[in-house]
């Protein structure tokens, strides 16, 4: 609750005046049946027109007192609630981009969306409804049974007796279906995930010919929700009719009792007709009340999923400026260990290399032998957990956020582009580049040929994830966008695999060819694109198994000579 009152801090009025006005309105409509009873007591009565129609007028200056009371508060609480959730949703984002991989990793991508996104819609929901109603209809319930004990105490007994069976009857309800609707969600989580899985792969759903079985799975997910929701909507149904007998037991028991108290000349007719009103009234704020305390449940389990994120301690911290440098190397790693939080094993063991300006880093080695885990390392997206890497003579962790960012250029596995045009994706390497610097990067890439046979060349639409592109065509742009920004270090973390070998082999002669000479570290696959690296890093399990050129590691790492040998023959030749 503490996050919630920091981002109403500033709409601490708006959030005063909403409940307020709904408590004139509250207060106005309680007026309404004694208006009724004086028509019926006084002005039908005495058969006095005058009378009625002054009574009718005063009904109708209340209805419009009313209206603009609920109008306003309307106005003010949904002020409130979206400017809260406004804020709130800002300062999620906001800590969001500022936490570390580790913790993105550690909390979820999906989760993340959704808590942003849905969690705080329900948060919004909730507090406008507060706002509006969580005041109004207790002091409508526990108004109108005043004013019943003020025409009659006998008959207003009818009131303190059916509404803690109504309150029993609507709470009691709402405790046992709050968890099913949870239950409801958890079902409908699986079939929206069946769906999403089954879009996203209907290729290979087709191409194995598992359109009955998926189907089928689908089914047995939906069916499932189906009968939990008619299973929670029935007891929900019993809502209306329990607390219509109630009511309606009330009724009998008003017109009774008020009848016997008429004859008796302790009551006259339109005191009993307002009772009758108010006991409608109490029926109908308890539903709202009912309904109020659920929306504001799920609120506060939405904030408090909020609130877990908005208090995940940022685990990377930068300093305010650079320190100064102190040698000349471009990388250097000494005796480097990584363990992601949460895993079993290190995933880098005691790493150390040198790597110097200018030259090329070949990285290979199988699967999960922590290539990426080691480039990852070099522009910060992760800290060492044990040993030291130091960055363009600048150990990591003395960099701004934003000169290493600036030094380091990065191209990572999954080729990503943003909805725009060509330019405004170049433009995120440096958004002050000329055209002359876009199709230079472009040129380098060996993406400038196809760039030039869209018909709006570098204005040419990019849709959302570039799904409009091929993937070479993905990867090329992605690597202009980062050679836009003339990193000192620049990262191929397997950018090129969807490259053909001869456009794979000019990219790497462009890149050797650039005018600031980066140091470029390539992960790959292939040894072909390695070797002519001046240095190759030979993973294993995380461990560093081989360090040197291609014809040394060939003479020297057997793992290395193991890969190289799956793919070419014994003895062949790589081109």
């Amino acid at each position: 609750m503490r996050d919630l009152y920091t981002h109403l801090k500033g709409h601490r009025l708006v959030s005063l005046l909403a409940p307020l006005f709904k408590m004139l309105e509250a207060l106005f409509d309680l007026f309404v049946p004694l208006v009724v009873a004086d028509i019926i007591n006084v002005g039908i009565r005495n058969h006095d027109t005058g009378y009625i129609l002054s009574r009718c007028g005063l009904l109708i200056v209340l209805a419009l007192v009313g209206l603009g009371c609920s109008v306003v508060a309307q106005y003010f609480a949904a002020r409130a609630s979206v400017c809260c959730a406004s804020s709130l949703r800002r300062a999620l984002f906001a800590h969001i981009q500022s936490l570390g991989f580790s913790e993105v990793d550690t909390i979820g991508g999906s989760t993340l969306i959704t808590r942003m996104t849905s969690d705080v819609n329900q948060v919004q929901n909730g507090l406008n409804m507060f706002l509006r109603l969580f005041l109004r209809s207790p002091f409508i319930v526990f108004g109108a049974a005043i004013l019943a004990l003020s025409l009659n105490r006998t008959v207003a007994t009818v009131f303190l007796l059916s509404i803690p069976v109504l309150f029993l009857i609507v709470f009691g309800l709402m405790a046992i279906t709050a968890p099913l609707y949870r239950k409801v969600q958890t079902r409908l989580d699986s079939v929206l995930g069946a769906t999403r899985e089954n879009l996203s792969g209907v290729r290979v759903v087709r191409a194995f010919a598992r359109e009955d079985y998926e189907t089928q799975r689908f089914s047995a997910f939906h069916d499932a929700l189906t009968r939990l929701q008619l299973f929670v909507g029935r007891i929900s149904a019993l809502m209306n009719p329990l607390t219509y007998v109630v009511v309606n037991l009330a009724f009998i028991a008003i017109l009774t009792l008020g009848a016997q108290q008429v004859q008796d000349g302790l009551l006259l007719d339109g005191d009993v007709v307002a009772l009758v009103n108010y006991m409608s009234q109490v029926l109908i704020e308890l539903v709202k009340l009912a309904n109020t305390v659920i929306l504001t449940s799920r609120a506060l389990a939405s904030l408090n999923r909020v609130s877990t994120v908005l208090h995940t301690p940022v685990s990377m911290a930068f300093p305010a400026e650079t320190a100064p440098a102190e040698t000349g190397e471009a990388v250097v790693f000494d005796h480097v260990s990584l363990h992601y939080h949460g895993a079993g094993d290190e995933s880098l063991t005691d790493i150390s290399f040198t790597a110097r300006p200018g030259q090329t880093i070949g990285v290979i080695g199988g699967t999960g032998s922590g290539k990426t885990s080691l480039v990852h390392l070099i522009p910060r997206f992760y800290d060492a957990t044990a040993g030291a890497v130091t960055i363009l003579g600048r150990p990591a962790g003395q960099w701004t956020k934003e000169e290493i960012r600036e030094k380091v250029g990065v191209v990572l596995q999954k080729a990503q582009l943003f909805s725009g045009t060509i330019r405004s994706n170049l433009l995120w390497g440096n958004e002050h580049a000329s055209d002359q610097d876009l199709w230079d990067a472009l040129e380098a890439a060996q993406a400038a040929e196809f760039v030039r046979g869209k018909p709006l060349g570098l204005d040419e639409i990019v849709e959302q994830g570039g799904r409009n592109f091929s993937g070479g065509q993905r990867q090329r742009l992605t690597i202009a966008r980062a050679l836009v920004r003339k990193p000192d270090i620049l990262i191929l973390d397997d950018s090129a695999s969807a490259l053909d070998f001869a456009t794979d082999a000019a990219l790497r002669k462009s890149l050797r060819a650039l005018p600031w000479h980066p140091t470029v570290f390539l992960v790959s696959q292939r040894t072909a694109s390695l070797r002519q690296a001046d240095q190759i890093l030979v993973l294993d399990d995380g461990h560093l198994v081989g360090m040197g050129t291609h014809e040394t590691l060939l003479d020297t790492c057997p793992i290395y000579r193991e890969i190289f040998e799956s793919q070419f023959e014994k003895g062949g030749a790589a081109g």
